[in-house]
Formats: C-alpha cells, structure tokens, sequence
C-alpha cells in the first residue's frame, strides 16, 4: 500500500530532478552562448584590426602621392600663366598655408600676383547683407553695369570684378585708379575686405576659402561667396573658387556653386586645396579658364573628375 510519505517523497524528488535539470541546462546554455560571444568578439576584433591597417595603408599611400604632387608641382604648372597677371581673394577661415602654397604655384606657372583681398567675417554675414548692398551700390563705377540682381554677393562681386579684373578682350583696366582705390577703401572701412597694400587689376581671380561654413545662416553665407565668385567671373578673363574638405557639400561655397548649372557653366571649382594635387588643379583650371572652359574638379562626389581632362574613376 503506498502511504502519504511515500507521495511527498516521489512529488519532492521529481521537483528536485527537474531543479537540478534546469540548473544543469542554464549552466550548459550560458557556456555555450558566453562561447559564443567570445567568439564573435575575437572576430569582431580582427576585422577591427584589419580595418585599421587597410586605413593605415590608404593613408600612407595618400601621403606619399601628396608628397609627390607636392614634388612635381612646380613643374606640371611651369608655363602654363606665363606672361598673366592673377589677383588672389581670400575667405576669412581660408589656411594661410594653403594661400601661401597656392601663391607660389601661381609665381612658378609664369603669372604675376597683382595683389590680395581678404573677404571678413562680415562679408558673408546675413545681418550685414544690408549694409555691404548700400555700400556697394554707392561705390558703383561711372559707366559700370551692375547686374539687376540684388544679393550683396552677386552686387558685390560686380564691384570688385569691375575694379579688380582687366577686360577679358583688351586686357584693359574696367575703371580707374581713383575707382579701385574707392572701391577697396569705402569696403574697407565698412568692414567687409582687408586689402593687401597697392592692389592692383588682373585678368584672373582666384577665390580661396576654406571647408564647410557652420552655425546659423551657414548656407547664407556661402551663397554669398558662391555669387560672389560667379560674378567676378562674369567681370574679367577667368576666375577659380577653390577649397577645402566639406567646401563642396550643401553647406559650402563650392557645393552651393556646384547646385547651379548657370554657374558651373563658367565658373571652375576644385575642392581639395588642402592637398599639394589640389592646388596644382588649381592653377591648371585658371589655364583651363583662360582658354573659356571651365569645370568641377576635386575629390567629392560632385566633382567631374580630379583635374581638367581627367574624368572621375567610374564615370
């Protein structure tokens, strides 16, 4: 006869076989995934690692092909401005290392540097656009025609082209001296241009900025050097506007420029001025842009390859 002693000893060992059947599975289970995130971790970190050297290797090559660039620069360049003049305009946050590399290069293609301008802060700021119009307009040249277009950019890239760039067909000054002198002056008391000393007109302009702009109104800002730049085109032989990373995207002057087909249509554009190649492109494209071309050059997406007469790899 089976006693009630008997029930609770079966009952308590079935519970005691199916704890220690749960804890024996939980133990064989935590083994077998804490093995198996081991693992994946293990894995994780060698592609880690030979991510790093990939990156590492991409690098060393990129510097050693800058450094090469850097080498031949002077000579892929000699010749090529022989005999021109350029006037340089640069943005605030343009590197003065870049400005002063790309200066030489302009020396060594043959060309002669008329003078420098260096464009503020202020220039591109949406809360002076007001001011730098009124300026602008009241500096105008007797006999200039400034286009109906009233963005400061454009307005003011009338000005300067008009006193800053020879005529594209006679190679003779668009105003005079006494022009030029109130046109730098009247902006730079204004607060809007620093000029170096004894500016005078060129056939080409090359526009140095630097990447992307940030903060309130960053497109604004550089729509206005965008235009700018358009317009000073549209006044002489050929202009560049050239900079660096993040220059070509939404938010910089080179990606706003890029945006508009009536200003890639003749304004050049290269993008990566940071590097020793890109600055080699930059004269080439003022050559490029002596000879009524013009184009997008430079490492972005946007970009039609990375020099005149070079298409990007897969296009």
């Amino acid at each position: 006869m089976i006693s009630l002693r008997y029930h609770i000893v079966s009952i308590a060992a079935a519970f005691l076989a199916l704890a220690i059947g749960v804890v024996l599975g939980s133990t064989a289970l935590n083994g077998s995934l804490l093995s198996g995130l081991s693992d994946e971790k293990s894995d994780l970190g060698r592609q880690v690692a030979d991510l790093e050297a990939e990156r590492n290797a991409l690098n060393a090559r990129l510097s050693d092909a800058d450094a090469f660039a850097g080498s031949v620069g002077p000579k892929a360049v000699a010749g090529q401005l022989d005999q021109r003049t350029v006037v340089l305009v640069t943005t605030e946050d343009a590197k003065p290392a870049d400005r002063d590399a790309v200066k030489e290069l302009i020396t060594k293609s043959g060309a002669t540097v008329t003078g420098e301008v260096q464009l503020t802060e202020a220039f591109a700021d949406p809360s002076k656009s007001d001011q730098l119009r009124e300026i602008v307009t009241r500096l105008q040249p007797a006999g200039a025609q400034f286009p109906t277009a009233g963005d400061p950019g454009t307005l003011a890239g009338a000005l300067m082209g008009t006193t800053l760039l020879l005529n594209k067909d006679s190679a003779q000054p668009q105003s005079t001296p006494d022009e030029l002198a109130a046109a730098l002056g009247g902006l730079t008391d204004g607060g809007f241009v620093k000029p170096s000393a004894d500016v005078k007109p060129a056939q080409l302009a090359l526009v140095l900025t630097g990447g992307k702009a940030a903060g309130d109104g960053a497109g604004d800002r550089a729509a206005t050097i965008g235009r700018y730049a358009a317009q000073l085109d549209r006044s002489g032989a050929g202009t560049v506007l050239a900079g660096g990373p993040g220059s070509a995207d939404g938010t910089g002057s080179i990606g706003v420029v890029r945006a508009d087909t009536s200003a890639t249509s003749i304004l050049s554009t290269v993008d990566n001025t940071d590097t020793s190649a890109g600055r080699v492109v930059a004269v080439m494209a003022l050559r490029e842009q002596l000879e009524g071309g013009a184009g997008r050059y430079g490492t972005a997406g946007n970009a039609q390859g990375p020099a005149p007469g070079v298409n990007q790899a897969g296009s």
